[in-house]
C-alpha cells in the first residue's frame, strides 16, 4: 500500500493480489463481488463512457443514518478497458459535506506483475474535496469512519485470494 495523508489532493494506493487481471476486474465491477468487501455497498457500473456508476447503501448503513438515501456513492464511467483500466468520477453521498464537494476522479489500473500476481493501483484525484480526502485517506478511522482506500483494497485482496473478507 502507498501511504497517503489527509491533505493529499492525489492519493495513490497500490496492492498486489494473487489473481488474474480478469478476476480483479470482476471483483471491482461486479455487484456480486464488490458488495462483499470494503464497506459492503454493492455497486453497479454501466461500463461505457458516460455510463452510470452507483453504490447502494446497505440496510446497516441506513440503520446507522436514517437520512441516508439508497445511493451512497455515485459517478460516471469515463473509460473502461477491461481488465486493465477503469476511470470514473466518484462522489460520496453519505453526508452533505462530502456530497457538496462534488465529483472526484478515480482510476483503477490492473497490471499482471509476476507469477500469477496482479498489481492494482488506485489513483484518487481529490482536488477541491478536502473532507473526502481526509475520509478516504483513512485519517478518520479512529472516529469509526473506516480505514479509507487502504482498508478497501486490503479487504478486496483478502476476498479475492481467500474467498473471505477481512471481517467476515
Amino acid at each position: 500500500m502507498t501511504n497517503t495523508t489527509a491533505t493529499d489532493t492525489v492519493q495513490i494506493n497500490r496492492v498486489y493480489i494473487r489473481a488474474t487481471p480478469e478476476r480483479v476486474w470482476e471483483a471491482i465491477t461486479s455487484p456480486e463481488w464488490n458488495g462483499k468487501y470494503g464497506y459492503g455497498a454493492p455497486a453497479k457500473y454501466d461500463l461505457r463512457p458516460g455510463g452510470k456508476y452507483e453504490a447502494y447503501a446497505t440496510e446497516e448503513m441506513k440503520a446507522y443514518d436514517p437520512n441516508l438515501g439508497d445511493i451512497c456513492v455515485d459517478g460516471e464511467v469515463l473509460e473502461a478497458d477491461p481488465p486493465r483500466k477503469l476511470v470514473q468520477t466518484w462522489r460520496m453521498c453519505m453526508d452533505q459535506g462530502t456530497k457538496e464537494e462534488g465529483f472526484t476522479r478515480l482510476t483503477w489500473e490492473i497490471e499482471s506483475s509476476f507469477d500469477g500476481v496482479c498489481k492494482l493501483t488506485v489513483t484518487h484525484e481529490l482536488s477541491g474535496a478536502p473532507k473526502l480526502a481526509e475520509l478516504v485517506s483513512g485519517a478518520l478511522e479512529r472516529t469509526g469512519a473506516g480505514g479509507g482506500w487502504s482498508f478497501v483494497l486490503s479487504d478486496l485482496k483478502s476476498l479475492v485470494e481467500t474467498g473471505a473478507p477481512l471481517a467476515g
